[in-house]
């Protein structure tokens, strides 16, 4: 059977899109999974496997779906926590103990609050005190599953519990393990809830989301660093605004000092633009500032969108085959 040109980039959204919807099974009813531990682990390695095959595909499909949609928000939310977790692991040179759990209790902290999560994704109104209790609850509550479901690594498990708690300002290297673990995620966990739109709000861009973190001094350490270091101040995936007055997603992360790869979506009258407008190297327009998904009003093609971001891994000449191919995508 022959394939199609875009069969590859169908093959990977199709994998992430089953990723998420087999997380989205294990944690909406964890307690009716056999092999829950099991499963946890598999779905942990697959993820490893993804982003191992190409680091900037992974960012960008996880960005994309981070900043457009609150429909199944608890997964999504987990598996970008998971997916930096990853990224910031290497960053810092965690060692191995340390990254398997920084990643698992990404994925399991909150267990405790899953159906709860997602229905506040879509609530409008301030939480009810049954919900802000339930809310304060959902660590604990979140270990209480896990040491049903047969999970017995302390680390792990204190790493759920505490995962909310306030961490000494002090060098991680410094810190207990548990206490440098719960800086880390707690870090990724706020800065994945800022960029995700609620209905209640909308998700901040990337850069705005890392100045935010790093302004509370709860969070201005080594981690808010890192992670500019690891994903940039504009990833792969998000939106920005070129000095010519395009608006372009971008690709790829640049090798400093090489600015990313982006491609203009919307030129500067405001007129989507397709084919898309591929930009790489020092020639050509600049990033003048990040953009919220919620900034941009015009309805972007996510299929097209999609194929950008995966067609990025096999490098510019594909880029270029595709962008030049006549009619919608």
């Amino acid at each position: 059977m022959s394939r199609r040109p875009d069969d590859s980039y169908e093959d990977l959204l199709g994998l992430w899109s089953d990723l998420e919807a087999a997380l989205s099974v294990l944690l909406s009813a964890p307690l009716q999974v056999q092999g829950f531990l099991v499963k946890l682990q598999q779905i942990d390695l697959w993820l490893q496997e993804l982003i191992a095959h190409d680091s900037d595909a992974a960012l960008y499909l996880m960005f994309q779906r981070a900043c457009s949609s609150t429909v199944g928000y608890s997964a999504s939310h987990a598996l970008v926590c998971a997916c930096l977790c990853h990224v910031l692991a290497r960053e810092l040179r965690l060692d191995e103990v340390e990254h398997r759990t920084l990643v698992r209790g990404a994925l399991t902290m909150n267990m405790g609050m899953n159906a709860l999560q997602d229905e506040l994704a879509l609530q409008r109104e301030p939480l009810t005190p049954a919900q802000q209790q339930a809310v304060q609850r959902h660590p604990l509550q979140s270990q209480a599953l896990l040491a049903r479901l047969f999970v017995n690594d302390a680390l792990w498990l204190e790493l759920v519990a505490r995962h909310h708690e306030a961490v000494p300002q002090q060098p991680l290297a410094t810190l207990p393990t548990v206490q440098r673990l719960v800086r880390i995620l707690g870090t990724v966990d706020r800065y994945a809830a800022l960029i995700s739109p609620r209905k209640s709000r909308e998700g901040r861009s990337a850069a705005e989301s890392l100045r935010a973190l790093t302004q509370q001094q709860r969070y201005s350490d080594e981690v808010g660093f890192a992670l500019v270091r690891a994903v940039g101040l504009c990833p792969p995936g998000t939106y920005v605004r070129l000095d010519n007055g395009d608006i372009a997603v971008v690709l790829r992360r640049g090798e400093p000092p090489q600015p990313p790869l982006v491609a203009s979506v919307i030129g500067a009258d405001g007129a989507s633009l397709y084919p898309p407008v591929i930009h790489e190297g020092e020639d050509g327009p600049r990033i003048r500032s990040a953009l919220a998904r919620a900034a941009i009003t015009l309805e972007l093609d996510p299929r097209t969108l999609a194929q950008l971001g995966v067609l990025a891994a096999r490098g510019s000449q594909s880029l270029y085959r595709m962008v030049q191919v006549p009619g919608p995508v």
